[in-house]
């Protein structure tokens, strides 16, 4: 890639970089007329992708798609927390949005329990809570360090704005569904980026599976399991893809942390080494559900850990304050409406000691890691008892927004001055594509900023996108230069700050860096925010 915002490649006549799979089919189906360019093209069609859409054409910016290489949208994903940065953000894109969010969201929070699951907490001597939930966090005795409500009201109150917890998929589902059909395709995977300077537009090649077509607002309830029997009996068979071009006056790249654009746009350039996300040095470990506990297991962990709260955080405080311990193991228990008990455990920990583990050999790790920092037999126990088929891993990788000398650079990233203090800033923007959310620097979860920052990303551009619009500056290259860097240079300094909190979780050490953390990350006049755009 060149020097940040130049173009990204050379010349209309270079062949799309099509990946052929092996068995698989390739037509081409390239558009090389000028006319149909779109506005934009958003690539990634998560909360990221779609806000952005959303935000883009509340500014009267309609010439709009949204592609995703998924087949489908399916209901996948974890339960994601929207804070109050992230909510503002919202707010300001398009207040429609963020009241379906909020409403959404609150469902969530607050589900209508069938008679089943009433009797189910009866039977397990649940008690319904008498005030509002509450995350709590508590050490190793089971003595509470603290406390977060979960309640919108209470965030609002302290932040002036709330929290919503909500469902990934139905996050998505609710912006999606504000956007008109036919402005967001699935079945389309991005494979390359093309700069072309005399059409005054980005081309991007796509692959698509044409052997069964695709329908983006299909519910699957049960074609999962079916394609998956499908996939095992057609292993032969070979794919029917398509390959299409399209062309736009600006890509956002909203493509994830595994993101195809950041990929393109940094081979051959400088920045080649960050292309792909790095192992954070952090994983985590879960079950989904333990079903059957015995009875006086179940009877200390409601007494000692979970009580009232529908999730509790258990962590070694003496260690945690500690700053020259590695980091060490949370807990994250997590109590269902059902009353069944499910838990994530967070690890530091070299990339192949859980490369190839699954079921029991996930359950022995995950063990032998909190017996190492002293958890109780109770917890311990929980997890021996954990049903294998419910075991998952997740390796935690990241984009460093800033990368210094205190960051491991990969071999292939040299310092450009020898013996010398060296930052790096791997570019968000080149020519007319500009990374957003985890494409631009994705994180592990630990601080709930992933999506929040994202959303924050997709303001900023939004803004500076339609005041481009606005001047009619779609072919003034120095002037979408100018607002992608205004972009990067406002956000960075954010990033580099949650990140650092996401990696060693200062603000969990005491309530002054708690206060001093919400005053950064919550508590921003987002008008001012606006106001620094423009």
């Amino acid at each position: 890639m060149p020097e940040p915002n130049s173009s990204p490649h050379t010349p209309t006549n270079t062949s799309p970089k099509v990946e052929t799979l092996a068995g698989s089919v390739v037509s081409s189906v390239s558009s090389s007329s000028p006319t149909g360019i779109y506005d934009i093209v958003v690539v990634g069609a998560g909360p990221i992708g779609l806000a952005t859409a959303i935000g883009l054409r509340k500014r009267g910016i309609e010439n709009v798609l949204v592609v995703d290489q998924t087949r489908a949208f399916r209901q996948v994903g974890q339960v994601l927390d929207l804070l109050p940065n992230g909510l503002k953000a919202i707010k300001y894109l398009d207040s429609n949005a963020y009241e379906e969010v909020k409403k959404t969201g609150n469902k969530f929070l607050n589900p209508k329990q069938s008679n089943d699951e009433k009797t189910a907490q009866t039977t397990q001597g649940q008690k319904p809570p008498k005030t509002s939930p509450k995350w709590v966090y508590k050490n190793l005795q089971g003595q509470r360090i603290r406390s977060i409500p979960l309640s919108y009201d209470v965030w609002f109150k302290d932040y002036g704005e709330g929290r919503v917890s909500i469902a990934w998929y139905d996050l998505q589902t609710t912006l999606r569904h504000l956007l008109p059909q036919d402005r967001v395709k699935a079945n389309h995977r991005c494979i390359n980026v093309v700069d072309e300077p005399e059409t005054g537009s980005v081309r991007i090649d796509c692959v698509s599976d044409i052997g069964v077509e695709a329908n983006p607002y299909a519910y699957w309830a049960d074609e999962q399991k079916n394609n998956d029997k499908q996939s095992q009996n057609s292993d032969n068979v070979p794919q029917q893809l398509e390959t299409k071009s399209i062309r736009a006056k600006l890509i956002v790249a909203a493509d994830g942390i595994n993101s195809t654009i950041r990929r393109v746009l940094y081979t051959d350039s400088p920045y080649q080494a960050f292309a792909r996300p790095e192992y954070s040095g952090f994983a985590a470990v879960s079950c989904r559900e333990i079903a059957e506990i015995p009875n006086e297991l179940r009877t200390e962990l409601e007494e000692k850990f979970l009580q009232d709260s529908p999730i509790v955080t258990i962590t070694n405080d003496q260690i945690s304050r500690d700053p020259a311990c590695t980091p060490n193991p949370r807990m994250m228990l997590f109590r269902r409406p059902t009353g069944q008990v499910g838990y994530i455990v967070h690890l530091a920990l070299p990339l192949d000691l859980l490369q190839r583990k699954s079921g029991s050999s996930l359950i022995d790790l995950a063990v032998q890691e909190l017996e190492k920092v002293g958890f109780p037999f109770v917890l311990t126990q929980l997890v021996r008892i954990s049903p294998p088929a419910n075991m998952q891993q997740r390796p935690y990788y990241i984009h460093h927004a800033t990368i210094s000398d205190s960051v491991q650079l990969p071999s292939t990233a040299q310092p450009n001055i020898e013996g010398h203090p060296v930052t790096i800033q791997p570019p968000w923007s080149a020519g007319r594509v500009v990374l957003v959310g985890d494409a631009a620097h994705g994180m592990p979860p630990f601080m709930a900023q992933g999506a929040n920052q994202g959303l924050e990303d997709a303001l900023a551009v939004t803004t500076l996108i339609a005041n481009i619009a606005q001047k009619n500056h779609w072919d003034n290259t120095q002037a979408i230069a100018e607002a992608f860097k205004k972009y990067e240079s406002l956000r960075r300094p954010l990033m580099a700050y949650v990140q650092q909190a996401t990696l060693t979780r200062f603000p969990h050490s005491s309530d002054k860096q708690w206060q001093e953390y919400s005053q950064q990350v919550y508590c921003r006049n987002f008008d001012q925010v606006v106001e620094a755009l423009l």
